[in-house]
């Protein structure tokens, strides 16, 4: 069992832009009143470009798909939040909170990976949700530790928690359930996915503590992630605001680790932080501030990491 892999599978966007029905709940999107909108995307689309560039000359195996102009799917470089693939080989598809992000799934998706040489044996589907109001939004929701079977979650509207232990039932994953909070206007309001506070790597979590403001909720976090070894290292809300929280650790050439972050993430680290990720792995960092003022999500959202068996 491994908590990280080599393979991740990336949406090349077409027609990026700030979701309006996203933005409800996600306080970290801007609008960028001075771009047109074929700006906003050529932007992006530069940045994402660069970014696999990144990941590919350190040897990790990048799957990019292309996105289609219809149906009109400005969020499709976030695929983590509709599919995950596990060991298994199964894949899950998740219920989107935003109807215009519902789209993004495509049944050529899971053709395309298993051309590439991996293997599909069930698709389990919690879509059906979506119609009764409740949402999972994938691996943003769900930060999972593969080798201790723990699924952390910070509920929220896009993370119910119902689902949250259907989910763990059928994968095997005891849930570690807390509520994350951002300051919004002078008012606390919970973080829209877990994966913007907190980061879960194969020795180390880097972490928000100070978003979860139930004490009692902090100190069980904590003492999951002690009890299996993991070392803490604690990011303010302001580097949360710079996406510090939205990283992932993948495998390169030679089984080298990478930590990868936007360049605006790895810019709000204090050295003594960078130091000690960089006890555990190499930092890897690309500028992606388009894609985080626009879209809300960062170097984390647009991967989606596969686990599945080779054919």
């Amino acid at each position: 069992m491994q908590q990280i892999t080599n393979t991740i599978l990336m949406i090349r966007p077409v027609s990026f832009r700030m979701n309006e029905q996203t933005a409800i709940n996600n306080y970290y999107q801007k609008v960028l009143d001075n771009l047109l909108p074929a700006t906003v995307q050529a932007k992006a689309l530069e940045e994402f470009n660069k970014f696999v560039v990144v990941l590919r000359k350190v040897g990790v195996n990048v799957i990019v798909i292309d996105d289609t102009k219809i149906p009109d799917t400005p969020d499709s470089i976030f695929p983590n939040n509709w599919i995950s693939f596990h060991k298994e080989g199964t894949v899950a598809l998740y219920p989107m909170f935003a109807e215009n992000r519902r789209s993004e799934r495509r049944d050529d998706v899971l053709e395309i990976v298993e051309e590439n040489g991996f293997l599909i044996n069930d698709v389990v589907d919690y879509t059906s949700a979506e119609s009764e109001k409740l949402f999972l939004e994938g691996t943003g929701s769900l930060l999972l530790d593969r080798v201790n079977r723990k699924a952390y979650c910070a509920l929220s509207p896009r993370a119910d928690e119902d689902l949250v232990i259907e989910f763990c039932e059928d994968f095997e994953y005891t849930p570690v359930l807390f509520t994350a909070n951002q300051t919004v206007n002078a008012e606390r309001k919970a973080i829209y996915h877990t994966n913007v506070m907190m980061c879960l790597a194969e020795n180390f979590a880097v972490v928000c503590l100070n978003s979860i403001d139930d004490k009692k909720e902090r100190k069980q976090l904590i003492k999951e992630l002690k009890e299996d070894g993991k070392e803490i290292i604690a990011i303010s809300e302001e580097q949360v605001n710079n996406f510090a929280g939205n990283m992932l650790q993948l495998i390169g050439t030679d089984n080298k680790r990478y930590l990868v972050m936007s360049e605006a993430a790895h810019k709000s680290l204090t050295d003594v932080q960078v130091t000690l990720i960089e006890r555990h792995c190499e930092i890897l960092s690309s500028s992606l501030d388009t894609i985080e003022a626009c879209g809300g999500g960062s170097a984390r959202c647009m991967m989606a990491e596969v686990f599945l068996p080779k054919q």
